[in-house]
């Protein structure tokens, strides 16, 4: 009588428990890198906002005329932002829900605009 030898192709618990360990150790690595760069892109996309609304300002008040005191509110500084007259006006992308009068001050025309939302960090230099 011949003794069949039949081994079952597969891998071991070791070899499994191997590479949970190293795609854990990947995580481990790679989750708060995707944190920081996703807060570094929403800290540019803020201050890229404030940049065009400081521009905005100032293209509102050359062709209106107005002076550095003036203050315009968001309707005005729409057409200047290149959204239309229908358009939405720019918000703070760390908080989804807010809104224009939430995320920015727009102020006078002399002073920089500034975020609401995290004003330590979201400064126009």
């Amino acid at each position: 009588m011949q003794k069949k030898n039949t081994r079952k192709a597969g891998f071991t618990l070791v070899e499994i428990m191997i590479v949970v360990a190293i795609i854990g150790l990947l995580a481990a690595i790679a989750i708060p890198n995707f944190v920081k760069a996703r807060t570094t892109s929403q800290q540019n996309a803020c201050i890229n906002n404030l940049r065009l609304i400081d521009s905005s300002k100032q293209q509102w008040a050359l062709e209106q005329r107005k002076q550095s005191s003036d203050t315009p509110q968001g309707s005005d500084l729409q057409p200047y932002l290149g959204r239309g007259s229908g358009g939405e006006l720019p918000t703070c992308p760390v908080d989804s829900t807010s809104t224009w009068a939430n995320s920015y001050t727009a102020q006078n025309v002399g002073t920089k605009p500034t975020c609401l939302v995290v004003p330590s960090t979201h400064i126009l230099p």
